[in-house]
């Protein structure tokens, strides 16, 4: 269930951010989610890799539950560095087109 509530308010955000910079919608909550999901898949991985590395527990053994639990930072940090990612390039296009609107403006003015 809580699960379900981050998929929500991850998609959410990204849904929102989309909205701000009149982008694809739809598509960018689901790149977040995906991004998420990508995130926590690679951390389990680390995780599980380098616990048998270390002979701590074998991958066989781990609780998937636990393992679960201690991916979710590295699911939530690949989704913030995504959406990071975003606002910035979007956030400079948007700077540029308004820097070059100004330009225009100041141009035909004199």
């Amino acid at each position: 269930m809580l699960g379900i509530l981050l998929i929500y308010f991850i998609g959410k955000k990204f849904y929102e951010l989309a909205g701000t910079y009149k982008k694809k919608q739809l598509a960018y909550a689901i790149l977040g989610v995906v991004s998420y999901y990508i995130g926590t898949f690679f951390g389990g991985l680390t995780i599980a890799i380098g616990s048998d590395l270390m002979g701590s527990t074998p991958i066989e053994e781990m609780n998937e539950y636990a393992l679960g639990i201690m991916a979710l930072p590295f699911g939530l940090l690949a989704c913030w560095i995504v959406y990071q990612m975003l606002k910035r390039t979007w956030r400079k296009a948007t700077y540029v087109g308004d820097l070059g609107t100004l330009d225009d403006e100041f141009v035909s003015e004199q």
